[in-house]
Formats: structure tokens, sequence, C-alpha cells
């Protein structure tokens, strides 16, 4: 007999309370000068799918509510710790006074690649990751702890920020 696709009911998902009760993952995500409100959307998806500690929206990146936003996270917005900041450098900074290590998601010299990085037990990570065309701001990358490196084989230079965040989130979660 072939496999059946399961229903909504079937797949016993948290419910938002639920969901803000349950432990989270030892990780947060920085969006810093995220122009596309679609991948905002995306991403705050993402969060509440690898159960992400906290969501940081930084500079221009917009915030809920707003239809585009809502239009992508599907509910995420209510599920998903989140807040906003203005100053990605003193988020950073601030984070990493808290006894965060600060991870760069970029294409830099002497960056780690993906395949590569181990992350270290009883650590809290937050993971930067920017703008569509410019990337993570140069002085958020000499700030941060560690610079990761998503590999890459085809012709283009980038991915799209969300499916790099589903990359990036999935690999910690199986590391750690």
């Amino acid at each position: 007999m072939p496999p059946r696709k399961l229903s909504l009911d079937e797949l016993n998902r948290l419910s938002v309370d639920e969901f803000k009760d349950t432990e989270k993952f030892p990780y947060c995500l920085i969006l810093d000068d995220i122009r596309s409100l679609n991948n905002v959307g995306s991403v705050f998806r993402t969060a509440d799918a690898f159960r992400a500690s906290k969501l940081y929206l930084c500079g221009i990146t917009g915030q809920p509510p707003h239809r585009d936003i809502t239009k992508t996270a599907l509910g995420a917005t209510e599920s998903v710790s989140w807040e906003y900041t203005a100053d990605v450098a003193a988020l950073v900074k601030q984070l990493q006074a808290d006894g965060w290590v600060v991870a760069a998601v970029e294409q830099a010299e002497g960056s780690t690649s993906l395949s590569d990085f181990l992350p270290e037990p009883n650590k809290r990570y937050a993971f930067v990751l920017g703008n569509e065309v410019t990337g993570v701001q140069d002085e958020i990358v000499q700030l941060a702890d560690l610079v990761l490196e998503v590999p890459q084989f085809g012709t283009k230079h980038s991915l799209n920020i969300a499916v790099t965040t589903g990359i990036i989130c999935w690999d910690f979660l199986q590391k750690r």
C-alpha cells in the first residue's frame, strides 16, 4: 500500500499556548536589515518549526503586524517570541555579554563551512542573517564570535535568506 499523506489533525502539532510554554532550543535568530516582508514571515515559520528561543528583528527589518509577514508566517507571529531593536551591533554586544555565541552567516575570509561547524554543548547561539543584497553588515561580521558559510556548488552567489535560515536551524538541531 502506498504512503498516505497525514491530515492536519494527525500531525499532533502544539497549540500556540502549548508552544509558548514549551522549552525552546538554545539558539536565537537575528535578522539584520531584511527588506522583504515575505522573507521575514518565512523566517517566523522556520523559527516556529525549529523552536527557536527568540527572533530579533533589527534595522529596517519589517515587524508584525503586516499582511505580507502574516501571509507567509501562517500564524507563527503569534507563537514565536520576537523583539525589535534598531541597533543590531548593540544587540550583538548585549547577547555576547550574556554568554551567547554570536555567529554571522556570511561569505567571508576565514569563515567556517557549515559542514565543519560543531556547536559546543551547553552554549547558546545567536545566528545573524543579513540583508538580501548586501548581507550581514561588516561591523557585525567583525563583532561576531564566528562566521558560518553555507557551502554552495552552483553559479549563484547566495541563497535566499529564508532558505538559509532553514538550513542553519536544521543543521544546528541535528548537531547538538
